[in-house]
């Protein structure tokens, strides 16, 4: 392994770390505290959701193009030239990210966990905090529902990376503020779909933290789950994302003007 690849595989881990640090610590507030400071401002849990995505590409983007996310990197395999040779290493490397960014969570929130769990007679087998970490379909919403929403919720989400980072695009956001409107992607898809099934419209940050949760008591409420969810916000994201990257290939990305501009000019 070189060191540049070596340093692109931290890069995508510490990427989710942060992503995970900030995301499931303003989960831990929303859920564990009453009141919470959250529960009539639910934006503001989307918001800090968008600007941990923000913060992570600004931190990391500059090694590893910070795809932070696996459908995102399965896209640009399939859609941007992006090395299928990368595509495990990176998704392995998002996933670490993910477990480790649960666990400096674990280690902020263990006795608010605790007491929150006490005062609900509560106990971590029976998922007492699991929110904290990891998705779940709310209420009314089945597993095959939720496996569904999962897959339009991240076609949404690389659709718009897509359009936001592509370079034919003049309406595209420039001067590396790109990273800022990525994030509130993020947080209008959480703000508008995000109570179906938590949002996870990524594989590491849920199986990273679900990974930690299984290690740290929580057992059959992390895997497999109720009603068998945990492969849910692994396998629909991919497919979502795959289903996202095609639908912006195929309808917006022959039409853009500057693109078409380019060809003519290669052609003559």
């Amino acid at each position: 392994m070189t060191r540049k690849f070596a340093g692109e595989l931290i890069s995508e881990a510490v990427a989710v770390l942060i992503i995970i640090t900030f995301g499931d610590s303003v989960a831990a507030m929303y859920s564990l505290y009453d009141p919470s400071p959250y529960q009539h401002a639910y934006w503001g849990v989307c918001i800090a959701w968008g600007l941990a995505v923000t913060m992570a590409i600004y931190t990391t983007g500059s090694v590893s193009g910070c795809h932070a996310n696996p459908a995102v990197t399965l896209a640009l395999a399939l859609y941007r030239k992006f090395s299928w040779a990368k595509v495990l290493p990176y998704c392995a490397a998002q996933t670490v990210g993910g477990l480790l960014g649960a666990s400096i969570v674990y280690a902020l929130f263990v006795p608010v966990i605790n007491a929150f769990n006490a005062a609900h007679n509560l106990t971590r087998a029976a998922g007492g905090a699991a929110g904290v970490f990891f998705t779940h379909p709310a209420a009314w919403i089945t597993a095959a529902h939720a496996f569904s929403d999962e897959v339009i919720l991240t076609a949404l989400l690389i659709f718009g990376i897509f359009a936001i980072t592509e370079r034919y695009n003049e309406m595209a956001p420039g001067a590396n503020f790109g990273a800022v409107i990525i994030g509130f992607l993020v947080a209008i898809i959480g703000a508008s779909m995000g109570y179906l099934e938590g949002w996870a419209i990524n594989p590491a940050r849920d199986l990273g933290p679900r990974i930690f949760c299984f290690l740290a008591g929580w057992g059959g409420a992390a895997f497999p789950s109720p009603q068998n969810y945990w492969w849910i916000p692994i396998v629909a994201p991919l497919i979502g994302g795959a289903v996202g990257g095609a639908a912006y290939q195929v309808l917006i990305h022959p039409f853009l003007p500057a693109r078409n501009r380019a060809l003519r000019e290669q052609a003559g």
